[in-house]
């Protein structure tokens, strides 16, 4: 019987997995509506006194996104009123969802990377994860790589779709 040689493994390919860059901790979503009266209304005096008597130490050291999960329509500074009560405690405060802070996290983090070590190399960006990698760090992953890789495809090593491949010059 022949050996069974795994190609992938001694392919040049490198594997750019946003997993690996995924940040720890915990991450959670604040509604304010839970501070409008019947979800909707704004009272300012109701609502200040509400967040003075909120215990924000519990977001220590936590990702935190701040919306309203209700069709309130609330003014800009109630969210910056929680974050303002936020920022002594939490690692890092966004307006949106938890994908949205998902977001910020990666565009914090992927221009800090030293993509030259990709130059002229296919690149496989990895599509399978365990984590919430969210879509926006795939397309900006793809945009950091380019101008290193040889070529880049999305997905698994045995089953990657091309996305780019550069001009032989």
């Amino acid at each position: 019987m022949e050996e069974i040689i795994n190609k992938v493994a001694n392919s040049v390919l490198e594997v750019f997995d946003l997993e690996d860059y995924y940040p720890a901790g915990v991450r959670v979503q604040i509604d304010i509506s839970q501070w409008l009266f019947e979800g909707f209304l704004l009272k300012e005096k109701d609502f200040r006194e509400q967040l003075n008597n909120q215990d924000w130490s519990q977001y220590q050291d936590q990702y935190v996104a701040v919306s309203c999960g209700t069709d309130a329509i609330i003014p800009k500074w109630a969210i910056i009123l929680v974050t303002m009560h936020l920022a002594p405690y939490a690692k890092k405060i966004v307006n949106g969802y938890i994908d949205d802070l998902d977001s910020a996290l990666y565009e914090e983090l992927l221009p800090k990377i030293d993509y030259s070590t990709y130059h002229n190399k296919p690149v496989i960006i990895k599509g399978c994860s365990r984590k919430p990698v969210p879509m926006r760090a795939y397309v900006l992953a793809a945009q950091y790589l380019q101008p290193y890789a040889r070529s880049i495809m999305y997905g698994e090593a045995c089953s990657a779709v091309p996305l780019y491949k550069s001009d032989k010059k």
